[in-house]
C-alpha cells in the first residue's frame, strides 16, 4: 500500500517545490542582498550542554561543506562535527559513533530514501514531540506527510530540497533545431542541437557531470530511463531500454570528452567548455550568480513516453540509540529557522523548506532555475521519479551498476542487450537483498521488487 500512498503524497509535493522556490528565491535578491542579509545580526536563544555529531549525505562536496561549517552554522550556539559523507557509509557511520560514545548527542542529515531505509530498521526516534518546538513553521503538509513513515509517527523534520535542469549558455541557442521550442526539447532534438553545434563550430558543447563525484547516475535513474521507458528499473532490460541506450550512445559522439571528469558543470559552462549542460540545481546556481544574463535554465527534455525528472528531498533526524535529545533537537530548531533556510539557499543552492512569505522580485540567481524547475513540475507529461528507496548500504552499489551499464555500452562498446541483462541481475540481487519494494515511477506492489 505503500506506492500508493506515496501516489499523491509526492504529486502534491511536486507542486510545493515549486512553489517553495519561487517564495524562498524572493528572499535572496542576488550577491549585493545576499551579504547585506548575512550581515543583518541574528541571534538564535538556546544553549547545548555537549558537542554535536552532525552526519549528513547531504552536503559532500568540499566547498559545500566549507559553507556549511563556515557560514551555515556559525550563529549555533554549540559545537558542531559536521561530517558529510557518501549514503553507503551511514548507518556504519551511526553505530561507530555511537559505540564509541554511547552517550554522544547526533543528528542525522540524508535524503528521504535514506531515511526511510532506517526508519524501516527501526534505526530512528519519532521526532513528534520536537514539532511542538517548531510550531511556527510553515512546512508544507505534502513534506510533513513524507516523515510519516509508518502512516503515523514522525521520524524526521524537512531540510532542503532541489531537482535537476538543463542550463545552456545563450550562444548555443542560435544553433538549435529549426522549430525547437527549449520548454518542450526532445531528446531527439537535443542531439541535433548538439550536433549543429558540432558540425558548424567542430565543439562539442553538451556536458554531463559524469565524474567520481557527479551524478551522472541520477540522470539515468531519474531522467533518461523515465522519458524512454515510463520505469527507473522495472523495465531495465526491456527493448525500449535498449533503444534508449542506442539513442545515448549515438548522443556521446557529440558530448565534450572532458564529462568523464566533471563532478559539477557550473565551472565547465562558466569556462565555456561546454554550452549545454544537465545537472543539480545547488551545483548550477554558481552559473546565475556569475553571468545570469548569458546563460537560461531550461526543463529536461521530454522522451517517447514523457518527460522524466526527480525531486530531491532531505530531511534531518534522530537516531533511535541516542539518549539525550535536546542538543539535536536545538540543531533541528537552526536549520528550519527561516533565516538559515534563506542562508542555505543563497550558500549552496538548495531551496527551503518552508511556505515563506514573498516580499520581494525574484533574483536573477534563482529565477532561471526556478521556472525551469516549475515547468518539469507542472508539464502534462511529466513522468515523477523518487530517488531509490529501501537499499540502504547498497545504495551505492545499486548507483554504480548504472555507471557501469553507461561505460560497458557508451564507452565500451559492447553489445547492449548482454549488457543489460547482465548488470539486471546484479540490480535484481541488491533489491531481493535489500527486500526492497519499487517506488515511483514503477508502480508494482509487493516485495521484492522485480524487474522485467
Amino acid at each position: 500500500m505503500r506506492t500508493k500512498r506515496y501516489v499523491w503524497v509526492f504529486l502534491s509535493l511536486s507542486v510545493c517545490i515549486a512553489l517553495t522556490v519561487i517564495t524562498s528565491c524572493a528572499k535572496v535578491n542576488g550577491s549585493e542582498e545576499r551579504e547585506g542579509q548575512q550581515q543583518k545580526a541574528f541571534v538564535f536563544q538556546g544553549k547545548t550542554t555537549s558537542p554535536i555529531t552532525f552526519l549528513s549525505t547531504q552536503m559532500n562536496p568540499v566547498e559545500e561543506a566549507g559553507k556549511m561549517r563556515k557560514v551555515i552554522l556559525k550563529d549555533f550556539p554549540g559545537i558542531v562535527d559536521f561530517r558529510p559523507n557518501d549514503s553507503s557509509f551511514l548507518s556504519v557511520q551511526i553505530d561507530s559513533v555511537l559505540e564509541k560514545d554511547p552517550s554522544a548527542s547526533v543528528l542525522i542529515g540524508a535524503l528521504h530514501g535514506d531515511l526511510l531505509t532506517l526508519s524501516e530498521k527501526d534505526a530512528l526516534q519519532p521526532v513528534d514531540s520536537i514539532y511542538g518546538k517548531l510550531a511556527e513553521r510553515s512546512f508544507p503538509e505534502s513534506l510533513l506527510e513524507l516523515t510519516r513513515m509508518n502512516g503515523r509517527d514522525m521520524f524526521y523534520v524537512p531540510w532542503m530540497q532541489a531537482s535537476f535542469v538543463m542550463v545552456a549558455n545563450k550562444k548555443a541557442l542560435a544553433y538549435l533545431p529549426l522549430g525547437a521550442d527549449l520548454d518542450e526539447l526532445s531528446y531527439e532534438q537535443l542531439a541535433l542541437w548538439s550536433k549543429n553545434i558540432f558540425e558548424q563550430t567542430g565543439m562539442k558543447a553538451l556536458g554531463f557531470p559524469s565524474g567520481a563525484k557527479g551524478l551522472m547516475h541520477r540522470f539515468f535513474q531519474g531522467y533518461l530511463y523515465p522519458s524512454f521507458t515510463a520505469s527507473t528499473l522495472v523495465k531495465f532490460r526491456g527493448e525500449d531500454a535498449k533503444r534508449m541506450w542506442e539513442y545515448f550512445k549515438d548522443l556521446w559522439s557529440v558530448v565534450a570528452p572532458s564529462s568523464l571528469v566533471y563532478s559539477t558543470m557550473a565551472d565547465p559552462l562558466l569556462a565555456g567548455d561546454v554550452w549545454i549542460a544537465w545537472d543539480h540545481t545547488a551545483r548550477l546556481v554558481k552559473v546565475f550568480e556569475n553571468l545570469p544574463d548569458d546563460f537560461v535554465a531550461f526543463p529536461a527534455p521530454v522522451g517517447p513516453k514523457g518527460r522524466g525528472y526527480m525531486p530531491v528531498i532531505s530531511g534531518i533526524a534522530i537516531p533511535k540509540k541516542t539518549v539525550d535529545i535536546q542538543d539535536p533537537s536545538l540543531l533541528m530548531d537552526y536549520l528550519t529557522q527561516e533565516v538559515i533556510q534563506n542562508r542555505v539557499l543563497a550558500e549552496t543552492g538548495f531551496f527551503p523548506v518552508l511556505n515563506s512569505l514573498s516580499d520581494s522580485g525574484i533574483p536573477k540567481s534563482c529565477r532561471d532555475l526556478n521556472m525551469a524547475i516549475e515547468k518539469q513540475v507542472n508539464s502534462q507529461n511529466s513522468i515523477l521519479t523518487l530517488l531509490p528507496i529501501g537499499l540502504g548500504e547498497s545504495g551505492g552499489d545499486f548507483d554504480n551498476y548504472y555507471m557501469l551499464t553507461f561505460s560497458e555500452i557508451v564507452l565500451d562498446g559492447k553489445d547492449i542487450q548482454t549488457v543489460l541483462d547482465a548488470y539486471a541481475l546484479e540490480l535484481q540481487k541488491i533489491i531481493t537483498l535489500e527486500n526492497a519494494s519499487c517506488w515511483l515511477p514503477d508502480h508494482v506492489e509487493g516485495r521484492p521488487c522485480k524487474i522485467e
